[in-house]
């Protein structure tokens, strides 16, 4: 696909989640899944957009449970991710969005932002 073509077309990246849509915009940044040569593999998940201080790059934040044997209780865990963010997508600190894992972007990315599940409010940084 010509480098002309790509920005016009937006592809089929073949993931299909509740509220997962293509973006209207059109960009063009190569690592964008949707306009871009990148392919989406691997985990697919949610979570809620912590950072956004990186040029095009976010952090992710994922809480979740952990059972503990010796007290009987379900202790609260959070996990930390970088992904892309694509112009086209432009996810901002509070939003709920779906990332998917691809290729190694850079050192310490390896996920792309897919879409917005549902827009936050300005908290985080």
């Amino acid at each position: 696909m010509s480098a002309q073509a790509r920005k016009t077309v937006t592809r089929d990246i073949g993931i299909r989640y509740p509220g997962l849509e293509p973006p209207k915009e059109v960009c063009n940044d190569d690592k964008c899944p949707w306009h871009g040569s990148v392919r989406v593999r691997g985990l697919i998940l949610t979570g809620v957009v912590s950072k956004a201080r990186m040029i095009r790059t976010v952090t992710i934040e994922r809480e979740y449970l952990r059972y503990n044997r010796k007290f009987k209780r379900y202790e609260r865990r959070r996990s930390k991710i970088h992904a892309h963010n694509p112009p086209c997508v432009n996810a901002k600190p509070g939003d709920l969005v779906v990332i998917g894992e691809t290729r190694p972007l850079a050192k310490s990315v390896s996920f792309v932002v897919l879409g917005v599940i549902k827009r936050g409010g300005g908290q985080g940084g």
